[in-house]
């Protein structure tokens, strides 16, 4: 089946938001994406470490990964090249709508959630200020904004664990091998850390931020 131009579109009711509407008004906004299996107030409860500055935003996955888990794309590889396509354009749907439009848009994801940071800056290159991508990879294939972000090279932070046995080693390859030609790279490796975040992880991300939104 030919997915191409397949959206899916993001619950506006599932969206876990920082602040009112009324106190996003001339604010940047910081997009949170979860990981595979997960559920939008997972990396939410990352907030509370953050900068203040930033209205933060939690996104729920569009498709059901069962036990009450959500997933951006279908594991296998075949089916997630078009369905992570989908769920970048569903996000991008839902920025589009929003009532109360922001200054800037920041990205923080986390495994399946970096993916999409990553698919996001590449379908709209000139729309996203940074990324913090955690424990994932960038989706396989040329997109048509590559060009475009290879031009710009946001600021983008990556960071992952050396025994991390969820990541294929060559998603991990491919994206070493991509992302210094269409970013900023700021480039962390932890030491015994799995498939999660650190507190020395959270501590390089909150500096990252910082850097950002400088006081």
């Amino acid at each position: 089946m030919d997915n191409s131009g397949r959206i899916e579109p993001i619950d506006t009711d599932a969206v876990l938001w920082s602040a009112s509407e009324r106190d996003r008004a001339g604010r940047p906004l910081l997009l949170i994406l979860h990981g595979f299996g997960s559920h939008e107030g997972d990396l939410f409860a990352l907030t509370p470490h953050l900068p203040l500055r930033p209205v933060m935003a939690s996104l729920r996955a569009p498709l059901s990964a069962g036990s009450g888990g959500w997933a951006w794309f279908p594991l296998d590889r075949d089916e997630g090249s078009a369905a992570v396509d989908a769920a970048t354009l569903g996000v991008l749907q839902w920025l589009d709508a929003l009532v109360t439009q922001p200054t800037s848009v920041g990205l923080l994801g986390f495994s399946q959630g970096g993916v999409m940071a990553l698919q996001l800056m590449r379908h709209a290159p000139d729309r996203f200020a940074f990324a913090v991508q955690l424990s994932g990879f960038v989706a396989p294939g040329p997109r048509d904004g590559d060009d475009r972000l290879a031009a710009r090279r946001p600021p983008v932070f990556w960071g992952r664990g050396t025994v991390d046995e969820v990541i294929p080693g060559d998603a991990v390859d491919w994206t070493q091998d991509w992302l210094p030609d269409h970013a900023t790279l700021t480039e962390r490796i932890y030491e015994g850390m799995p498939h999660t975040v650190s507190d020395a992880e959270l501590r390089d991300v909150v500096g990252f931020l910082r850097e950002q939104y400088p006081a």
